[in-house]
């Protein structure tokens, strides 16, 4: 099993966290892509783990219904527990009904006594509350929580306002229960009037704050959060308010009382091509949730998928561009007014690369490259580029000699570079997918399709650089 988890026969997305007694419960959507073979519909399937390196797969855990029945698709929700019951409540879809005075998107409901077998309630559907403002075919992704200063139970639901300009009705509905049983729909709890909805909310309270977390279905798709002291607001944006890249699709999250992780997807794209058009459904990508003395929020790898790599695979330097300096786990270079590139030997399909990179005033760039061809015409770079204080996912192909106009960025990510700082940078790879963590601070996701195969390097651009411990490892 890869350690991004993707299920054998389709893909996973909206992962639905719940942790119980030890373990995280994962609930998640599934996409055969074989309308064929499976029929139309996505069900929920589950998965269990404590450590995000070993799954134990449980199955389905609730199927989605007929073509003319309402939940088609079995979407978004979330699990909570009451008096030894747990409750499901989930979304559901049938994009038919749309426009024809029934809704699209419902909430409903399913119980079990033992997180493992799931019974559907035919007599719950909680309708959007239309007379309040809200529109009929927008309302799904239930978040369930016990609201101790209310005491009663709040459900925030993906929805968006009836009246405004369409891109701008989106919000976080509201509506509350003193049972689980019995729902009565509020005002939205939020309602910027920035986008056209905010998929897949999630809400959570560390300290002096509470975040809400959420996607975005149309303008960035991402996983953005907003800040605040109280669940009356103001929820004010952070100076960077994205959780991951724009690859990091509908994260949720969930933890013990001392941890907490956000549980997210990483796409695929058509064709499996660099190029392709991104895609419904991928891989698991599990990121610790760190808060920052300011209340900001922090990505970092979880420490229990870095332990697994355990196994150090071979580095064999072999300066390419450059003079290097090669010492046992780290090299260094002065590449003042140049270009320096040294390969390190070819990279397994699946490894851990950890290197700590200290960059002079000078530097105009420096970082990794992934898969580098032998000729080097073709490869993968993590650039740091401190002057934009940013990260640079990106590619070089032959194509693009080719070409007038180059378009070589694949992704960026905001961050802190400062020189004469060691900055500690992680990748994690697996297959095509890439997941990069920068001083357990940021995260940025990436698909890596048309070079399958390839070397481990690193370079410097117009300055001098340090890279210590430098490790490639695999499990």
């Amino acid at each position: 099993m890869s350690i991004l988890y993707r299920p054998d026969d389709g893909v996973a997305g909206d992962f639905i966290p719940y942790f119980w007694d030890g373990d995280y419960h994962l609930f998640y959507i599934k996409d055969f892509r074989d309308d064929d073979g499976y029929g139309p519909g996505k069900p929920w399937f589950h998965l269990v783990t404590r450590d995000f390196v070993n799954f134990e797969d449980w199955g389905e855990a609730v199927p989605h219904g007929a073509p003319d029945e309402q939940d088609i698709s079995v979407g978004t929700g979330s699990v909570i527990e009451k008096d030894g019951t747990f409750h499901l409540y989930f979304t559901g879809i049938n994009a038919a009904f749309a426009g024809t005075g029934k809704p699209a998107q419902v909430v409903m409901r399913a119980t079990s006594s033992d997180l493992r077998t799931w019974r559907k309630d035919p007599d719950f559907k909680f309708n959007p509350p239309t007379a309040l403002g809200y529109e009929l075919d927008d309302w799904r992704d239930p978040f369930i929580f016990w609201n101790d200063a209310a005491g009663e139970y709040w459900m925030l639901v993906t929805a968006r306002a009836d009246s405004g300009p369409a891109r701008n009705r989106g919000c976080i509905g509201l509506a509350t229960s003193p049972d689980l049983v019995s729902w009565e729909g509020r005002p939205p709890l939020w309602s910027p009037g920035e986008v056209w909805a905010h998929p897949c909310p999630d809400l959570f309270r560390q300290g002096d704050w509470w975040y809400l977390v959420y996607s975005v279905s149309r303008e960035w798709i991402a996983t953005h959060y907003r800040m605040a002291r109280s669940l009356d607001g103001p929820w004010l944006s952070p100076a960077d308010a994205m959780l991951d890249g724009l690859a990091y699709c509908a994260a949720k999250t969930a933890g013990d009382g001392e941890q907490r992780f956000a549980f997210g997807w990483l796409p695929t794209r058509e064709g499996e091509t660099d190029d392709g058009d991104w895609e419904w459904g991928g891989n698991l990508v599990v990121h610790e949730v760190m808060q920052q003395p300011d209340g900001a929020l922090a990505m970092r790898i979880p420490a229990t998928v870095a332990r697994s790599f355990a196994n150090a695979a071979p580095l064999r330097p072999e300066p390419v561009l450059g003079n290097w300096d090669v010492v046992d786990g780290g090299a260094s270079t002065s590449a003042v007014g140049r270009y320096a590139l040294m390969t390190l030997g070819e990279m397994p399909d699946e490894c851990l690369v950890e290197a700590t990179i200290t960059f002079d005033a000078e530097a105009t760039n420096c970082g990794l490259l992934l898969r580098a061809s032998e000729d080097l015409e073709s490869y993968y770079l993590v650039r740091l580029e401190p002057a934009n204080n940013r990260i640079v996912l990106d590619r070089w192909t032959p194509d693009y000699g080719e070409t007038t106009f180059n378009e070589l960025i694949m992704f960026e990510r905001r961050a802190v570079l400062a020189p004469d700082r060691p900055i500690k940078v992680q990748l994690l790879v697996d297959g095509t997918a890439l997941v990069i963590y920068v001083d357990d601070q940021v995260a940025l996701c990436g698909r890596m399709y048309d070079q399958r195969a390839g070397a481990l390097g690193i370079f410097v651009t117009e300055g001098e650089a340090r890279f210590e411990g430098l490790r490639m490892s695999t499990r």
